[in-house]
C-alpha cells in the first residue's frame, strides 16, 4: 500500500475559524482510510491519480478556490441535495460545493443538540458546522436546503442560527400544481443567488451553465456506461469516489478528467482488463446517499472479491441520468426546462414514486448485475418504508435482492460482513 496524506492548510483552516488541533486529527484518520480503502487495489487506472490528488487537497487546494472565489464577489453555496438547480448558481459566476455529512465522527457533536434517532447524515452534517471542523462549511455565503424529510427541514431551522440557509420547498408529488409550485422555488432561488452575487442571470448566462452541467452529467453516464461492461474495468469503490468528488470539484475540470478516464477504461475494455477479475460477482447498490467518506458498502462487497457496477442514488444515477433541454430560449422557458429536468429526480420523498421503482430494475437490467443490494440509513423512513416496493419488485422479476439498514459507526462491520458473504455466495453460484 502505498503512502498517501490528505494535505494540512492550518493557516487557511485558521483564517475559518475552525477547530484547528481537531480537524487536524480527523485529517490525519480520513488519510488512513483512503490509503487502506483505494491505493491497495490491483489494476488500478492510471486516471484515478487525479482523484486521488484531489483527496489529497480536498481540505485545503479546493477550499482555496472557493475563497478565491468569494474575494472576487462570486457567491459560494454549500448544498447537501441533488435538487439543488446548479445550473443558477454557475449562471451568476458562483460555485456549488457539496458539504461534509458521511462521517461518524462529527454525530456526538450533533446529538449534544438534535435527537440521536434521526438520520445519522443529517446529523453527521449538523455536527461539522456545530463543531466548526469543515471548511466549505465556513467557506460558504449560505447552505441551500430542502424539504426532502422532516429530519432535514427542521434542522435547517437550527442551522440557520448558525450560517445562513436558505430552503426551497420541494413538492412531495408530481401533480402539475406541484410542479407549478417548484417552478416558483426555482425562480425565487435565482433572484436569490442573483441578489447575493450582485448580477442579473441573463439568458446567455443560463444558457452556458445548462451546457456546463449537461456536459458533466454526459461525462458521467459514460463512465457508469463503462462500469456496465462485463468484466467491468474499474472498482465500483473507484466509481463511487469520482461520484464523492462530483459534488465539490469545478465541473469544466472535473467533465475532462472524467472523460480522459472513459478513454483509458474504453482502451481497458479493449485489452480485457477485468476489474477486480473475470467472474467477480456483480453487485448493485440502490438506495440513499453515500456521502464522502462513506464507502461502507462498497468496501464490504468489494472486499468479499465482487465488484459494484451501479449506485441507484442521489450520489449515483439520480444525479446525472437526466439532461436539461438545450434548446428552449427565453428566461421563463429555460427556468421551466430546469423543473422539467429536475423532477425526474426519482427521490423517496415523492408518492407514489412508481418511477422509482421501474428504475430500480431498469437500471440492473442495463448494469449486467447479478443481484441488488438495497442499502439505507437509519432512520431514514421514506427510503426505509419504499425498501418493502422495491424487494417485491425484486421478488416479481427474480433478482436476487438483500436490504442493509445501517449507519457510520463501525460497530455492525462484522455482522454485515457475514450477511454479504452469504448473499455474494449465494448469486455467485
Amino acid at each position: 500500500m502505498s503512502s498517501f496524506e490528505i494535505k494540512p492548510y492550518p493557516e487557511v483552516w485558521q483564517a475559518l475559524d475552525m477547530d484547528v488541533p481537531r480537524f487536524d486529527k480527523m485529517r490525519l484518520m480520513m488519510g488512513d482510510m483512503y490509503a487502506k480503502a483505494f491505493l491497495g487495489q490491483p489494476n488500478r487506472p492510471a486516471a484515478m491519480t487525479y482523484f486521488d490528488n484531489m483527496i489529497a487537497e480536498i481540505h485545503g487546494g479546493r477550499v482555496k478556490e472557493l475563497l478565491a472565489a468569494k474575494a472576487e464577489g462570486r457567491p459560494v453555496i454549500g448544498t447537501f441535495c441533488v435538487y439543488i438547480p446548479e445550473e443558477i448558481v454557475l449562471a451568476a459566476g458562483g460555485i456549488c460545493v457539496g458539504l461534509c455529512g458521511g462521517s461518524q465522527g462529527s454525530v456526538p457533536d450533533a446529538e449534544k443538540i438534535l435527537p440521536r434517532n434521526i438520520c445519522p447524515m443529517v446529523k453527521s452534517a449538523f455536527g461539522f458546522k456545530a463543531a466548526r471542523i469543515c471548511p466549505y462549511f465556513q467557506a460558504v455565503d449560505f447552505v441551500y436546503g430542502e424539504t426532502t424529510c422532516d429530519a432535514k427541514k427542521k434542522t435547517w431551522e437550527i442551522l440557520d442560527t448558525m450560517v445562513p440557509t436558505y430552503v426551497m420547498e420541494i413538492p412531495q408529488c408530481k401533480n402539475p400544481r406541484d410542479i407549478a409550485l417548484w417552478n416558483e422555488e426555482v425562480k425565487d432561488f435565482k433572484a436569490k443567488v442573483e441578489s447575493v452575487a450582485g448580477k442579473t442571470i441573463s439568458e446567455e448566462d443560463l444558457a452556458g451553465a445548462i451546457k456546463v452541467m449537461n456536459n458533466k452529467r454526459r461525462a458521467l453516464q459514460r463512465l457508469n456506461s463503462l462500469r456496465h461492461h462485463n468484466p467491468t474495468p474499474i472498482s465500483g469503490k473507484d466509481g463511487l469516489l469520482i461520484e464523492q468528488i462530483a459534488f465539490y470539484d469545478e465541473p469544466v475540470r472535473f467533465t475532462d478528467q472524467v472523460n480522459s478516464l472513459c478513454d483509458e477504461l474504453d482502451e481497458r475494455i479493449r485489452q480485457e482488463v477485468a476489474v477486480p477479475g473475470k467472474g467477480a460477482t456483480r453487485v448493485m447498490v440502490a438506495g440513499t446517499p453515500m456521502a464522502l467518506p462513506n464507502w461502507k458498502i462498497h468496501n464490504l462487497v468489494e472486499g468479499a472479491g465482487a465488484v459494484i457496477v451501479n449506485e441507484e442514488s442521489c450520489i449515483g444515477t439520480r444525479y446525472f441520468k437526466d439532461l436539461v433541454d438545450e434548446t428552449v430560449t427565453g428566461m421563463d422557458t429555460m427556468l421551466a426546462a430546469l423543473t422539467d429536468r429536475y423532477k425526474e429526480i426519482d427521490c423517496s420523498c415523492f408518492t407514489p414514486n412508481n418511477e422509482r421503482i421501474s428504475q430500480v430494475v431498469k437500471e440492473f437490467r442495463d448494469s449486467k448485475a447479478q443481484g441488488i443490494i438495497n442499502y439505507s440509513l437509519q432512520f431514514c423512513h421514506t427510503y426505509n418504508i419504499e425498501e418493502i416496493r422495491i424487494r417485491q419488485a425484486c421478488e416479481q422479476e427474480g433478482i436476487p435482492y438483500m436490504f442493509i439498514e445501517s449507519d457510520y459507526s463501525p460497530e455492525d462491520i462484522g455482522q454485515l460482513q457475514t450477511r454479504v458473504e452469504a448473499f455474494l455466495e449465494q448469486i455467485g453460484e
